[in-house]
């Protein structure tokens, strides 16, 4: 059986290579000592995103590994869900998240990005985790949900205490914590509503009773979490990807574009594993049965470097045109959010290159550290020289 260790946090695509060459699928124990099975290429990963036979409804488990722990007030989202309440709610609130409706906000988006710019303007070392590449993302994040602009540096440390902790009563802590505090933004939207996506929500479970009081605040809470680390790790990943690689670099400089973005997401994805499913029935997933109620870890890092769907899967190639990666899921339950993290990260990226054109890794990159998750891959820091 395969053990979940330390090294799918420092060389995720190196240990998954060595297990695609062993077979599609592993018995493999997660680092909570439950048993999961872990799904490795390319073509099995992306029939398992759409296969409506393996349920994200945690009802669905035999009780084994379930990942990330929530209070049912928060646990009422899409993530957890299966047709036809999936169907429900993601009609529900999904046009908010159209390209049509996410377009507009690409000056502020780029406003945004230029202020941060401007603070790091005269140095010559900077950290851009915690000085661009967290901000942004949490600013749009708030700006959509009516976050005040006081109250964005704690959104980010309940969030990073949510998923990078130090000790389990600060994750404990931390989610009590942002809990408490949606719940008193959302009476101050009903109190006084906004133009913002949070005051709509409101009017819906309100006015027009199509949530729930714990939907409502399931999706206040997933468009924050999912919205900042996603998108705060496609750039630090990106980014690294990108310093590591003079070519890329190179070629980056003349411009970020929608293609190259979805290139850097292919190459290192924010998460490194789907969802967990759990199988309603007996399923045969790449010729091995996995029983009825057993947890299923999709790796999509592993698929994003199978062979035997792309060529030369581990250069970073940002012209690389067909290129279905599988970031953002696949099938009913692709992100809501794809479009703002596309246009975030191709701001985001443009405007740092074009204002540093000369940025470069202050550290080799064998000692970056990277956070404690096999799930989702993200950078502790990024230091770097600006000139």
């Amino acid at each position: 059986m395969i053990e979940i260790d330390s090294a799918f946090v420092t060389e995720p695509r190196a240990t998954y290579a060595r297990l695609r060459e062993q077979g599609p699928v592993h018995r493999a124990t997660a680092p909570d000592g439950t048993s999961v099975w872990l799904v490795t290429r390319y073509a099995d990963v992306r029939a398992a995103l759409a296969d409506p036979r393996l349920s994200l409804d945690k009802a669905n488990s035999n009780g084994g590994y379930r990942g990330f722990s929530l209070p049912p007030a928060l646990d009422a989202n899409l993530l957890n869900m299966d047709a036809p309440e999936h169907t429900r709610l993601r009609r529900t609130i999904g046009k908010a998240f159209a390209p049509r409706r996410i377009e507009p906000l690409r000056p502020r988006v780029q406003q945004l990005a230029d202020a941060l710019l401007d603070e790091l303007a005269g140095q010559r070392e900077a950290d851009l985790m915690p000085s661009y590449c967290g901000p942004l993302p949490i600013a749009v994040i708030c700006e959509l949900l009516g976050v005040g602009e006081a109250d964005r540096p704690d959104f980010r440390a309940w969030t990073d205490g949510m998923l990078a902790p130090e000790t389990p009563d600060q994750a404990r802590d931390s989610l009590a914590a942002l809990h408490a505090y949606l719940l008193d933004l959302i009476a101050e939207k009903r109190a006084e509503p906004g133009p913002d996506f949070l005051s709509a929500l409101v009017g819906l479970r309100d006015e027009e009773d199509r949530l729930t009081e714990d939907e409502l605040t399931s999706a206040a809470f997933l468009v924050l979490f999912a919205g900042y680390e996603n998108t705060v790790n496609l750039l630090g990943n990106g980014l690294i990807a990108l310093l590591t690689d003079p070519a890329a670099l190179t070629a980056a400089c003349r411009g970020i574009s929608p293609t190259t973005v979805d290139e850097l997401l292919r190459y290192d994805p924010p998460p490194q594993l789907a969802i967990r499913r759990f199988p309603r029935q007996d399923v045969e997933i790449g010729g091995v049965t996995v029983p009825a109620g057993e947890t299923v870890l999709l790796s999509l890092v592993s698929a994003h470097h199978d062979p035997a769907r792309y060529p030369a899967p581990e250069r970073l190639d940002l012209d690389r045109a067909d290129n279905p990666h599988l970031a953002f899921g696949h099938g009913p339950h692709y992100c809501l959010g794809a479009a703002l993290a596309r246009m975030e990260a191709e701001i985001a990226l443009n405007a740092l290159l074009s204002r540093f054109p000369d940025l470069a890794l202050a550290v080799p990159e064998q000692d970056l550290q990277w956070r404690n998750s096999f799930r989702n891959r993200g950078l502790r820091t990024l230091p770097v020289t600006l000139t």
